[in-house]
């Protein structure tokens, strides 16, 4: 499925944003610094398994 990167880039900034673009701008800048630039990343963009992975320890390290 095309297109889960950018879907869990979007979740990622909505569950921690919450509206506020100074804070999403932030956490852009926070993925930008781990090595995962948002703006590459389009719902047509090919999946990569590392990239998701990586995305999945993020969330779930932001969520705590």
């Amino acid at each position: 499925m095309a297109g889960k990167i950018k879907q869990m880039i979007d979740g990622i900034l909505a569950g921690r944003a919450k509206g506020n673009e100074m804070l999403a701008r932030v956490i852009k800048t926070k993925l930008i610094l781990k090595g995962i630039n948002p703006a590459k990343y389009t719902s047509q963009s090919d999946d990569d398994p590392a990239i998701i992975a990586r995305l999945e320890k993020m969330a779930q390290d932001l969520c705590q």
